[in-house]
């Protein structure tokens, strides 16, 4: 069998209807499929996937009512794991340099705190939260990776504010 990629990455929050606006308005991803799903022990739970590209999706859920799960948490996973936002991201592509740049000034025009360009040597990103407090990702390939990049190595040394794991920043700065 050989891998296709992700079918979907499922994720929680508390509050769907913001969560849809900030990944159908200001992302721009398609959602394709929505769900409200009855909980026979009572309560119910709002599902929705959206396509990220290449037939694969993210996907959503928020629960109301439902036993055994509490009705406040923390939905970006790092606060309540008390880890920094860079442990836990998701990295969308977008194909090109060109088009990361143009991803940014999109992002910045609808208001979205957004990191410089960060280079990283073999790709280049960019750095924002989405309404959960998830640290989200847009990257580009710069070239192509080889087996030197495949042998665990020292690369390089970075301070902890430099790689985004001071909590007193909101993104990741650049190195």
């Amino acid at each position: 069998m050989s891998h296709k990629g992700f079918s979907h990455i499922g994720l929680s929050t508390l509050d769907l209807d913001k969560t849809r606006e900030f990944y159908e308005g200001v992302l721009g991803f398609k959602p394709v499929r929505c769900d409200t799903i009855a909980v026979k022990e009572g309560g119910r739970i709002r599902h929705i996937f959206f396509d990220t590209g290449r037939d694969q999706l993210i996907a959503f859920m928020e629960a109301r009512g439902v036993p055994g799960v509490p009705a406040e948490y923390d939905a970006g996973i790092n606060r309540g794991l008390g880890v920094p936002s860079a442990f836990y991201h998701f990295a969308f592509e977008t194909g090109s340099l060109p088009g990361l740049e143009q991803k940014r000034a999109e992002l910045l025009a609808k208001g979205v705190k957004v990191s410089e360009i960060v280079d990283h040597d073999w790709a280049k990103s960019i750095y924002f939260k989405d309404p959960n407090g998830m640290q989200l990702e847009y990257c580009c390939y710069t070239r192509e990776l080889n087996d030197d990049d495949a042998r665990m190595q020292d690369r390089f040394e970075v301070s902890i504010k430099g790689m985004g794991l001071d909590d007193k920043i909101d993104v990741a700065p650049k190195r």
